[in-house]
């Protein structure tokens, strides 16, 4: 077996759980960065997070249960009375209320990971290694997206392809 099939079978082990639920299905309904959808940012940042996690040797688990669920806010963030102030700022509090209500057993790693994923621009600060590749992943990911290089075939030969997409 190939070193990315691997790599891919082991992120898919990862989050399996959590991809046929109905919150982290229904992030398919709104759009994040241009017409990258939220479900496609968070599975990009995802398998970033848990590559990086893996190569360092740390728990790429709760990386990339952390990067699939960092962005499950679960409204339009185009609509301002979907949440009460700044959206960079709100939605982090939202997505971990959200996964905690869908996860029992989130770690404080993940919890971390998901509420200090737009540091800098946030108060809270990553505690830990796993919210650190989590928060970098999120950038570069939203970079790439912002650029508009997602849809490159370069890009997605990369990413995984989980049979539920």
């Amino acid at each position: 077996m190939s070193d990315s099939a691997l790599n891919t079978a082991a992120f898919l082990d990862c989050i399996a759980p959590l991809l046929d639920s109905h919150q982290v299905q229904s992030m398919k309904r709104w759009r994040h960065h241009f017409s990258i959808t939220c479900y496609e940012h968070s599975m990009f940042v995802s398998y970033m997070a848990f590559r990086l996690a893996r190569f360092f040797g740390w728990d790429f688990r709760a990386a990339a249960r952390a990067g699939l669920l960092h962005d499950l806010y679960l409204y339009d963030p185009a609509d301002r009375s979907a949440h009460p102030g700044n959206q960079c700022l709100d939605h982090p509090v939202f997505a971990l209320r959200n996964a905690r209500a869908l996860c029992a057993d989130l770690s404080a790693q993940e919890e971390n990971a998901i509420l200090t994923h737009m540091w800098p621009l946030s108060i809270h600060l990553p505690r830990c290694r796993e919210a650190a590749v989590v928060n970098l992943a999120d950038k570069v990911c939203a970079t790439i997206e912002v650029i508009r290089l997602y849809r490159t075939r370069r890009v997605q030969r990369w990413l995984p392809q989980p049979a539920r997409i």
